[in-house]
């Protein structure tokens, strides 16, 4: 659970360029407007392995990202560190993420993902279509109210999350 005082990573990515794959991006910008104290936020097209360092030095992180085919507007879910058997510069997974920074750096970050129901992804292009856009503002208000009676615990959706390659769209 998030309590005062913590520190929590806002872990955004996707590609602004292939329209809804940048809701994660959005996201990000969004947020940093009503970013509460002790919160912050990172944006990136990917997850890398370094992010294994940066998320050992905090308590919690949510990774936020598009879903191709998730609930809609939004789902938000607990994400347990599982080992990977080798890392790619491509499919780097939250929940690999986390077991590499319990692994390599002795991290005890909660994890959790926010994945935001996009619609189009198959073209070029920096706009995100409308029904994103809605999903998108449900999103931040649900995070900010989350973020400020500081409880990821009791937010999380109720249906359990699916694991492996197409939970969130960045595979």
């Amino acid at each position: 659970m998030n309590q005062p005082g913590r520190k929590v990573l806002i872990l955004c990515y996707g590609n602004p360029g292939r329209l809804d794959d940048g809701l994660g991006a959005a996201f990000g910008r969004k947020f940093e407007q009503v970013r509460p104290q002790g919160f912050d936020i990172e944006i990136d097209y990917q997850l890398n392995v370094e992010d294994a360092m940066t998320i050992s030095e905090y308590d919690s992180v949510v990774f936020v990202d598009a879903c191709v085919d998730g609930e809609e507007p939004f789902r938000f879910s607990e994400v347990a560190p599982i080992p990977a058997i080798s890392y790619t510069s491509h499919s780097v997974e939250p929940e690999h993420l986390l077991s590499l920074a319990r692994e390599m750096f002795g991290a005890r970050a909660e994890g959790y993902a926010l994945g935001i129901r996009g619609y189009e992804f198959n073209s070029f292009g920096e706009q995100l279509s409308p029904g994103a856009l809605h999903n998108l503002e449900l999103a931040v208000e649900f995070l900010k109210k989350t973020a400020l009676e500081r409880s990821f615990r009791d937010a999380l959706s109720p249906v359990p999350a699916r694991s492996g390659k197409g939970r969130n769209k960045g595979d």
